[in-house]
């Protein structure tokens, strides 16, 4: 079931004709982060997210996607750290 709930989420994200920004929080750097509009959010892609805690926009590989109740992980590997970063976005 959670695979099929994942796959919904990624389609909404890449289908939906108006395209917004998708507002999460990196809690292990306390840092807000939005996923550019026009991203694929899927495993294997790679995306460009604004970092509200540095000023900066990043790009990262997303690793994974994991929905919990009314938020969504999505694991990144960001280019510019060369670290695993999760983000915990609003669903």
């Amino acid at each position: 079931m959670s695979f099929l709930k994942n796959l919904s989420l990624a389609a909404v994200f890449t289908v939906s004709g108006t395209s917004y920004a998708w507002d999460g929080y990196d809690s292990e750097a306390s840092s807000n982060i939005e996923i550019e509009s026009g991203n694929l959010v899927r495993p294997g892609e790679t995306i460009d997210y604004y970092d509200h805690g540095t000023g900066d926009y990043k790009s990262a590989d997303v690793e994974s996607i994991n929905s919990y109740g009314s938020t969504v992980d999505v694991e990144v590997y960001d280019h510019d750290s060369g670290e695993y970063r999760t983000f915990e976005m609003e669903y």
